[in-house]
């Protein structure tokens, strides 16, 4: 799981019916500069799923890859990347 900040939403015009409930955000992963010392750098911007209602400048925990579909239990769904928690704190 990596930690990102949203920086963005994205609009659908369809949407898998898999997916129904939740929506697509633009997120950056944060490396552990950018968290302990304020540092300006950024990963690369990720399409994330989000049901958990994530806003702008949020930091979330992002999932990936198979693990990012372990919430929809059997039910195949095309996401590759999926926000698994809000953080509210960090401290280190």
């Amino acid at each position: 799981m990596r930690i990102a900040e949203v920086i963005g939403r994205v609009t659908l015009s369809r949407l898998h019916p898999s997916l129904r409930g939740g929506r697509f955000l633009v997120a950056v992963p944060l490396p552990l500069e950018a968290m302990t010392e304020g540092s300006r750098a950024r990963g690369e911007e990720l399409v994330v799923y989000d049901n958990l209602g994530a806003g702008l400048g949020a930091l979330i925990g992002v999932s990936e890859g198979r693990e990012a579909a372990n919430p929809f239990g059997k039910t195949k769904t095309p996401v590759d990347a999926f926000c698994a928690c809000l953080i509210d704190q960090l401290s280190f």
